[in-house]
């Protein structure tokens, strides 16, 4: 039997959306309910939490199907707006990996990691409306005859356009310094010598994997906002390494959890899905991710009350032979010192700066919001929840 004071289902508080009832907080507003009224309390009031992110998140593209050719072609290399796609599936099936540069991009003759354009900037311009050019070869077989196929297409022409985003949504993540006695490029940002800067990537206390931090409600099935529309998660993502050390409220202090998702890209928006140009690394996507959280009992509301001052990162100098694997860590500090807008390394206060937006992760967690209140939303009781090993 049950410790808890307090214990709902999914379905019980599914029943309560969907009669308009349901009592919707964001992650931010949940920790004045529990300070002031502690978990339990909270608990009973409260029915889910909404969480949010906005961030480049490399390890995101999409599946792509824009129809057959008259006669039919089963494409061998695809080619959208000059960007390589993968097209070892069937048929006119690719995938469009966020990351991957546009071959004729001018910054691609200089060092490496100089682009301006690629998959995720395609991504974007399709869910903003615009045509791309399509371009495929194929080597011919008796039921695929054609080799070669050029069109000029948009996202309603598309039969399918999934987003799968193998690795989105990380736990926690490193603020990045250098202190060596040039300048690095790296997926963190520009770095100047000897800590001039400090980058962190992060959404704190509203990031949906910090307010759940052992996994209690996240798992296969569950509904999220995705890019402006309804997503689901489907895996742990790559990466996904929750055995790592944490403080005493659950929060890992190293890059750890990781969310596999996927959702219908025609339900989407340019504003929740923006390509991304980071000098010196090259291309990526900006992704729009919320993730609700239901109150079921006084300990995941205890866990969403976690603030920016509870949790903690590593300080990480990227300049020390980063790219070999070996890294050096300058010890922790909070979210609130980092949001504070400088933070002090070895005596010397030194400036700071987000990757990801709190503005639009406010924005995703308050939409979230109302598409729950309003009964459009219901929750996903997920099939098993991450693995926590």
């Amino acid at each position: 039997m049950s410790s808890y004071k307090v214990n709902k289902t999914y379905q019980e508080i599914n029943a309560k959306i969907r009669a308009g009832k349901a009592v919707v907080v964001t992650a931010e507003e949940i920790i004045g309910i529990v300070r002031e009224n502690g978990p339990a309390e909270a608990a009973r009031e409260v029915d889910v939490v909404t969480t949010g992110t906005f961030a480049p998140m490399c390890s995101s593209g999409a599946f792509l199907n824009f129809g057959q050719t008259t006669p039919t072609i089963k494409t061998a290399k695809v080619w959208i707006n000059n960007v390589p796609a993968y097209a070892g599936l069937a048929a006119v099936d690719c995938y469009l990996g966020a990351t991957e540069p546009c071959e004729d991009d001018p910054l691609n003759k200089v060092p490496p990691g100089e682009f301006n354009y690629g998959g995720g900037h395609v991504l974007e311009d399709l869910l903003a409306g615009k045509k791309v050019d399509l371009k495929a070869t194929a080597y011919g077989t008796t039921c695929y005859p054609s080799r070669k196929m050029e069109k000029r297409v948009s996202l309603a022409d598309a039969r399918n356009a999934i987003l799968c985003n193998p690795r989105n949504g990380y736990q926690n993540y490193n603020c990045a310094i250098n202190m060596t006695n040039k300048t690095v490029y790296t997926y963190m940002g520009t770095l100047r010598p000897k800590a001039g800067n400090a980058n962190y990537c992060s959404a704190g206390q509203l990031s949906p994997l910090l307010n759940d931090p052992y996994y209690k409600t996240i798992g296969l099935g569950t509904r999220i906002f995705l890019g402006g529309g309804v997503g689901y998660v489907t895996w742990p993502g790559t990466q996904h390494s929750p055995a790592v050390p944490r403080t005493d409220s659950g929060v890992p202090v190293t890059p750890a959890g990781t969310l596999c998702v996927m959702g219908d890209m025609k339900q989407m928006s340019a504003d929740w899905i923006r390509g991304v140009s980071i000098q010196g690394y090259g291309c990526s996507l900006a992704v729009g991710l919320g993730v609700p959280i239901p109150l079921l009992n006084e300990e995941i509301s205890q866990y969403t009350a976690i603030s920016d001052a509870e949790i903690l990162t590593q300080v990480i100098d990227y300049g020390y032979e980063y790219g070999n694997n070996i890294s050096k860590s300058y010890g922790q500090v909070s979210y609130a010192e980092l949001r504070s807008g400088e933070i002090t390394i070895e005596g010397r206060t030194v400036p700071t700066a987000p990757l990801s937006s709190i503005v639009k992760a406010r924005e995703i967690a308050e939409t979230l919001k109302e598409w729950i209140r309003k009964g459009d939303f219901l929750l996903g009781e997920p099939q098993f929840t991450l693995p926590t090993e």
